[in-house]
């Protein structure tokens, strides 16, 4: 746009953002979408981000009875992508789940504050166009079995199972499947040990 005037459609366009990005400070959709919420028994701490009211008005994000976001978590599945939260959950401060295809997480998990949860990777392989329009790549589903909890900072990626009772230690990075009951840790996240009852 440079310094000075804007012309007509950059005025337009910059409005156009600027309305979906500000959107949900409408009290409006606050409503919507804590309403949303009261209909599954779950419960929210303003603000929410990302299209969490669009995905649940076209069914593409399930969230379970009491579950609890804090501030700031983000939500987002573009066009199609699917989020399912089950029931229990706890999603501290800043948590990030983007979804191109899915993400599941299963009842009475935890994530701690800045966790980022996806089943996608940006695509950077094309020289000619600038990475940011070069789009997501997946490799499949990102499912977080029951009472897992993740530390804080920690990085779920594409394509990947952390199993059952299994815990996170803060900020490793889950590229790979991680079997049940146990202690990961790292980048790239490796078990450490076995959770003893």
């Amino acid at each position: 746009m440079g310094r000075g005037r804007l012309s007509g459609d950059q005025a337009r366009l910059w409005l156009a953002k600027w309305r979906w990005y500000e959107r949900d400070s409408s009290p409006w959709r606050r409503f919507k979408l804590h309403r949303e919420m009261a209909r599954r028994g779950a419960f929210a701490r303003w603000p929410i981000q990302g299209e969490p009211l669009e995905m649940f008005e076209q069914g593409r994000l399930e969230v379970g009875e009491g579950t609890l976001f804090e501030p700031g978590v983000w939500l987002t599945g573009g066009e199609r992508g699917r989020i399912r939260i089950g029931s229990g959950v706890f999603l501290n401060q800043t948590v990030m789940i983007a979804a191109l295809e899915l993400v599941e997480i299963g009842d009475h998990c935890m994530a701690a504050n800045g966790c980022f949860i996806t089943d996608s990777d940006h695509r950077f392989d094309d020289w000619e166009r600038p990475v940011t329009h070069q789009g997501f790549t997946t490799k499949g589903p990102t499912v977080i079995e029951d009472n897992v909890w993740l530390g804080a900072h920690v990085v779920v990626t594409g394509g990947v199972r952390i199993g059952a009772r299994s815990v996170i230690g803060a900020g490793s990075v889950v590229t790979r499947n991680i079997p049940p009951g146990v202690i990961a840790a790292g980048t790239p996240a490796r078990v450490i040990r076995e959770i003893q009852p």
